[in-house]
Formats: structure tokens, sequence, C-alpha cells
């Protein structure tokens, strides 16, 4: 599986999962399954792990073991798809975010600056929007928008005028086609950190992310039991944000709540009192996990 995707802090996230081999598990992003094989090797005749995944492509990854369940679906239906499946709560929950190698690599499907291909960027096939729609019917001021909150681009305004001014000749419809009409304002020095920034952000709107991953973690707090762990692991500033807010407070704004008294109304324990982060070991074996950050915490 190791083709598909590397799995990331491995060892790490599993271990703060803390697995009792009878316990019950939800891996929200299965991809090649490097995350779900461990998980499934501490369980014993009454563990059950359940990996959500919603890439068809991933089906190909499903390992042969009575204790595993797939789940083709986004992860924002977390305690819906549980319950259709008679799971009502669950002992921990791990979700490792951003995008799996296989789709870097699969440059068909356009996730990639690097070559070309058709703007797609969807991580379900059978999505409505694609990155062409994005790049070719949003008005300027909503790609501003995009490129300004999703991509953190310093001047999304310019970047969307680039565009706007390129598909007004012709639909921009390929990778290539969007790298070249943002090259006037591509900064020389930091171009593959910026183009990073542009299918970011691109990526982001076409699947949801950062909704999916509120609805997720607003649903770990009803279907984690007492003890129970969320283990996530990010890549950019905007996942990592929101995860160690949800975790400090149970909101998105980090502001905790108090009772009568002034005591902290926080749902969660932080376990990892800052981010775990890969080893020098890791970097070297996989340079793709050089943004990650890994959070853990314990329901109360």
């Amino acid at each position: 599986m190791s083709e598909y995707h590397t799995p990331v802090l491995l060892e790490e996230s599993v271990s703060l999962l803390e697995i009792s081999p009878d316990g019950t598990y939800a891996d929200l992003t299965f991809g090649g399954g490097g995350h779900s094989r461990h998980i499934l090797s501490k369980l014993g005749d009454g563990g059950r792990l359940y990996s959500f995944d919603q890439d068809r492509d991933t089906r190909a990854n499903i390992p042969d073991d009575p204790h595993f369940h797939f789940v083709e679906s986004n992860f924002r239906f977390l305690r819906g798809a549980l319950r259709y499946r008679g799971v009502t709560a669950v002992d921990g929950i791990l979700a490792d975010l951003g995008v799996s190698s296989h789709h870097f690599d699969a440059t068909e499907r356009g996730f990639s600056f690097r070559g070309e291909a058709p703007l797609d960027m969807r991580m379900n096939q059978r999505g409505r929007l694609s990155a062409r729609e994005v790049v070719n019917d949003y008005p300027a001021e909503e790609l501003t928008r995009i490129l300004g909150d999703w991509g953190e681009i310093d001047t999304p305004w310019k970047v969307a005028n680039c565009i706007v001014r390129a598909r007004e000749a012709a639909p921009i419809e390929t990778t290539a086609q969007l790298v070249e009409a943002v090259k006037p304002a591509t900064p020389r020095k930091d171009e593959s950190k910026f183009l990073t920034k542009l299918f970011q952000a691109l990526r982001i709107e076409v699947n949801g992310e950062m909704e999916a991953l509120k609805m997720a973690l607003e649903q770990s707090l009803k279907v984690l039991k007492p003890g129970g762990r969320l283990v996530v692991i990010s890549y950019h500033s905007l996942e990592d944000r929101l995860v160690k807010n949800f975790m400090k407070s149970g909101n998105f704004s980090g502001r905790v709540e108090k009772d009568f008294y002034g005591r902290a109304l926080a749902p969660f324990k932080i376990i990892t009192r800052k981010a775990v982060t890969p080893s020098p070991e890791e970097l070297e074996r996989n340079s793709r996990s050089r943004s990650a950050k890994l959070r853990a915490a314990v329901k109360l």
C-alpha cells in the first residue's frame, strides 16, 4: 500500500489512540489504508474499525479482515454513517487530513501543478463541482475570497484578475493553462510555494474541506465515548487552527466557556501540549510529511 500513500506519523498517531483490543474505532481518511492496517493489527476478536473514504479508488486498498468495515462516504457524515451501521459510540477517531500521495501522483486528477491535466481536483469523482467550474465561472470577488481564505495568498486580487483576464480570451481547461494564466502574479523566487497555495485554495473549495472538517469535529464530540480519543494530523495552518481551537474549547474560535463558578467548560483534555511533528528520519524517508502536525485529546 506504500505505492498509494505512505502513512504519516504512523506510530505516533496510532499509539495516541491507545487501542483497546475489543474497542471500536473510526479512521476518517482511509486512503492507502496504512493507518487502518496498523489499528487492525492491535484489535482482538471484539474489536471493530470503520474506515471512511469518498474516493472509489481507495476500494483497491481494502484489507481482508473481519474486523474492518469500509464506509464509502465523506467523513462529514460521520455520525449518521456510523448509526446506520448500528454504531452509536466509538473509543477513538483518527483523521489524517490533506491529500494522499496517490492524488498528487495521479496526474490526470489535476491536484498537482506539475505536468498537464484537466482542471478537476475532485476527491469524490461523482461530485458536481470541479476546479474547472471554479476557475472559469466564479466572479472575481469570489475568486479573491477563496484565494485569500483557503490559499492565504498575499495578493489574491492580483491572482484573481489574472485568471479573469485569461478566461475572457479562452476557457482555462488544464492545470498548465492555469499556471500560465497566473504567471504575471507569480513571484519568481517562490514560484513552487505560490502555486502550492493556489492549488490548495482551489482543492479546498472544490471539496468543501473546511466545512467537512468542522462537521466531523463537531460530530466527534457526540460519537466519542467519555475517555475516547481524538487524533488528527493536519497539513496547513487553516486545518491546524480549527483542530487546535476545537480541542481546546469545543468550538472553532478557541474561546473557552466557563460555568457559573468560573470553571472552564472544555470538553477535552489535550494530550499533546504542542503539535507532534515528523522525526528527521521520517522526513528523510517521506518529504511530503514535512508540514504534518499531530494533535490528540481525550473526551472528558
